[in-house]
């Protein structure tokens, strides 16, 4: 008799900044989220799969959960609600300064959606111990009955009890995807939020939450893959502040998307970037649905 597969969503929620991102990576075991220090850095919601003999684990990163007041933000909300709808299990992110979620509804529809959950504390490491302990009795107190986890995602600290718990609560079900498929995203979309990454890096202020990045052209070639991208930015201002002095800060970014996108894809590439003027982008229901986000 054949031993049981187990198979399921297993979808990360959480607010803004607490490490959703890294933790999934570490899960996965590839790069498949963009992490900065900045919050809002994920805007899509991106699946990685995790392939045993007699499991398949599919991961969701999830947009970091807010009171959305702008299209763009109305859409990155519907990832996480899409979440909320097809788990079979939740990882409930916070960290070690947070004290209640960005998003009160969105939290209480997990806690309460009787879907198996682990309640992660992430950045162990940037406090003493003793503040560790404080959080995690404050967490039992506001969800009991829900297992609490501490770790740092940063330094790879406890990611193997989370796996343990996982493969312990996923239940019986199919091969949702080939055994060799990573990830549900096509190469166009990694490409742009590597691009996106390095602009969240290197600009600061609104710049970075003004822009988005379209891939327009996709050509592989034998030893090379050419690639086009667009930069959008909302105003004319933007567009100078990205391109730069003689062109340098947009060159800065290109050049360190370029290396990161030649590790990603194990190939040369070559990068060709264009920066445009897409006024109100992020309201505009058109422009978001072409860019997935409605």
């Amino acid at each position: 008799m054949s031993e049981k597969h187990l198979s399921g969503f297993v979808n990360i929620i959480g607010s803004p900044n607490v490490g959703k991102s890294t933790l999934m990576n570490n899960l996965v075991g590839e790069r498949m989220s963009i992490i900065t220090s900045k919050a809002q850095t994920t805007r899509h919601r991106i699946l990685g799969i995790v392939n045993g003999d007699n499991h398949q684990i599919v991961y969701s990163d999830t947009p970091g959960v807010l009171e959305p007041s702008y299209k763009l933000q109305e859409g990155m909300m519907k990832s996480v609600n899409s979440a909320l709808v097809d788990a079979d299990l939740f990882l409930l992110v916070t960290d070690v300064f947070e004290d209640s979620m960005a998003n009160e509804a969105v939290f209480q529809k997990v806690i309460k959606s009787e879907k198996p959950t682990l309640l992660i504390l992430n950045k162990i490491d940037v406090v003493m111990p003793e503040r560790v302990e404080e959080k995690v009795e404050y967490w039992s107190k506001k969800v009991p009955g829900i297992s609490i986890l501490p770790i740092s995602a940063l330094k790879k600290a406890n990611i193997s009890f989370v796996e343990e718990w996982i493969l312990k609560n996923l239940p019986e079900g199919p091969k949702y995807y080939d055994k060799d498929t990573l990830t549900d995203r096509p190469e166009r979309f990694f490409t742009s939020e590597i691009i996106r990454e390095k602009i969240l890096q290197f600009y600061k202020k609104e710049i970075p939450y003004s822009v988005e990045v379209e891939v327009e052209e996709f050509k592989k070639e034998k030893k090379l893959n050419k690639i086009r991208a667009i930069i959008y930015v909302s105003r004319e201002s933007q567009k100078g502040i990205i391109i730069g002095h003689k062109g340098e800060a947009l060159k800065r970014t290109g050049t360190e998307a370029r290396k990161d996108l030649e590790e990603y894809f194990g190939t040369k590439v070559f990068l060709d970037l264009y920066v445009k003027v897409s006024k109100d982008w992020r309201t505009d229901e058109k422009k978001l649905k072409k860019l997935g986000y409605l």
